[in-house]
């Protein structure tokens, strides 16, 4: 009887503190991985419906829209602002009519953003997208020298898309009018709708339609045999210069060098494609509070928001439009994000590979990194704030796990001892 309570408290013991370090080793994981972890979340979209004078739908739009504006602040100066098509709007002045249409969405304090369509018997389109902004709304255009209310009209290329289907595009479409420039993208759009509901149907845009009609042929092949086919593997990417300058008079006020990969997933196919400076196009914008990298290629379009706190900056926001050879194209936005982290007045710089996972779909690869998007003066980089993996610490993290697992195991020893001390005091007094 005595033998059985012993051995039985021992075992009771070692259940306990078997649980104990699955917790201990439970919650070092979770610290771990929360201290090394960057949560991505994805921006919302703006989705609205028009009804007709009978209440049935007439327009419908999901979609997502960037603004940068270019305005005064001071004789000879300007500054730009970064903003976005918020997720709550009005419908006030969209009509809809048998041949012609107008979606338009207010927000803010006198913003609008219409879109114009016309119909022929098959197909429609969009004839302009008029933007309009009142410089007088201090929340968005801070110290702004006008009061004024400007628009601008861009003519997209949104045509031939099939009554009673709507239109579909993911990719990037960017409009750049005087100084405002428009990124539409993740785009569903559908006027003159006849049955009172949106279409199951799309009409696609050529920028996400494949490259080819034998593509899934190709993919079926390669499917079959993997291992006969394998994927190269591309060489370092060439590091790039790139950089923004108010006007064409005017030094630089962002700098930003790096060799860039992107990794993106066709199907189960993981591929890989660099950017290649020499055939990449250079556009963005300087403001107080925001500044924004465009780079375009044939291939690529990858659009960089940072963000300025008044003390440090940040990469806030990436937009990312892949275009491979064969397969439809990537797109991947990602805007809360908070990397790159630097005081005002300094760059941030890392040397090494860094990986960055935008979305499911899409990683990019960064490589001799520097960035400088606020404070530049006399064209040249700030001292460079180091990243974690080229600072000579970063041999530390290895010792400083180890140390963690080491504390842990000495941490379950010791309350084992005092158990098994306990549980023999506990069978002497019986």
């Amino acid at each position: 009887m005595h033998i059985w309570k012993v051995a039985e408290v021992e075992r009771c013991f070692r259940v306990k503190c078997f649980g104990y370090q699955v917790i201990m080793f439970w919650c070092a994981f979770v610290v771990f991985f929360l201290a090394l972890g960057n949560e991505l979340h994805l921006s919302h979209a703006t989705e609205v419906s028009v009804n007709n004078t009978e209440n049935k739908l007439c327009l419908y739009a999901n979609l997502m829209v960037n603004f940068s504006v270019a305005y005064e602040v001071g004789v000879n100066k300007s500054e730009s602002v970064l903003f976005v098509l918020p997720e709550n709007v009005t419908t006030e002045g969209s009509i809809c009519n048998n041949t012609t249409s107008t979606l338009k969405l207010g927000f803010g304090d006198g913003h609008s953003w219409a879109v114009e369509f016309t119909k022929d018997n098959k197909t429609y389109q969009v004839d302009s997208i008029v933007f309009t902004y009142n410089l007088n709304d201090s929340s968005v255009f801070t110290n702004s020298t006008s009061n004024e209310t400007k628009s601008v009209t861009a003519k997209p290329r949104i045509t031939n898309v099939g009554v009673d289907t709507y239109y579909s595009c993911k990719s990037e479409n960017v409009q750049r009018v005087e100084s405002v420039t428009q990124t539409l993208y993740d785009v569903t759009l559908q006027a003159f709708v006849t049955n009172g509901s949106k279409s199951d149907t799309d009409t696609v845009c050529t920028a996400d339609l494949t490259s080819t009609t034998v593509a899934p042929t190709t993919t079926v092949t390669t499917t079959a045999a993997p291992t006969s086919t394998p994927t190269p593997t591309l060489p370092t990417p060439t590091t790039g210069n790139y950089s923004i300058a108010p006007d064409f008079n005017s030094t630089a006020c962002l700098m930003a060098t790096f060799g860039l990969r992107i990794g993106f997933k066709q199907g189960d196919k993981v591929e890989t494609i660099n950017l290649v400076p020499s055939a990449t196009e250079v556009g963005g914008a300087c403001g107080v509070n925001s500044s924004i990298l465009i780079l375009t290629s044939d291939t690529i379009t990858i659009m960089f928001t940072f963000s300025n706190d008044s003390k440090k900056f940040h990469l806030h926001a990436l937009n990312v439009t892949v275009k491979p050879a064969t397969g439809v194209a990537v797109v991947a936005a990602n805007t809360n994000m908070s990397i790159w982290v630097a005081a005002v007045g300094s760059s941030y710089m890392c040397n090494k590979e860094q990986t960055l996972t935008v979305t499911e779909t899409l990683t990019l690869y960064t490589f001799k990194l520097r960035v400088q998007p606020f404070g530049v003066e006399k064209g040249e980089f700030a001292t460079a704030v180091e990243c974690f993996m080229d600072s000579d610490l970063s041999f530390l993290v290895p010792i400083a796990v180890g140390v963690a697992l080491c504390f842990l195991i000495i941490l379950v020893l010791i309350s084992y001892l005092i158990g098994r001390r306990k549980s023999r005091t506990g069978y002497q007094s019986v």
